[in-house]
């Protein structure tokens, strides 16, 4: 290691992947706006949040166990133009006031306030 490492690893330090429990908030926050599939939720992080990531993985272990809560449906939708039927996810009616609520610890946690 040298000097010019530490101030390159500031100027450009690598993605952060995300935790299961962040990726429950963060995927709240997402389908809270509309339907969405699982790789999309994966392009969407990377494109809106750069300095974060999602490994598959935690991805679907998340949405499992957002399932298994009933916190979100999964059903399958073909897309125009793409071969295969995706599975889309929707936030539960019933899971609305709670998903907001998760929803806001994401945004906390990508914006923490500064005292």
């Amino acid at each position: 290691m040298k000097l010019e490492d530490i101030y390159h690893f500031f100027e450009n330090p690598p993605p952060t992947y995300l935790c299961q429990e962040l990726a429950v908030c963060y995927i709240l926050y997402v389908l809270l706006q509309g339907e969405s599939y699982g790789t999309e939720l994966i392009q969407r992080l990377e494109n809106e949040y750069p300095t974060y990531r999602l490994s598959d993985t935690v991805l679907y272990s998340a949405i499992k166990f957002l399932e298994d809560q009933r916190a979100i449906t999964g059903y399958w939708k073909k897309l125009e133009g793409r071969g295969r039927p995706r599975r889309m996810y929707q936030v539960s009616p019933e899971w609305q006031v709670q998903s907001q609520e998760l929803a806001q610890l994401w945004l906390e946690y990508i914006n923490p306030r500064t005292n």
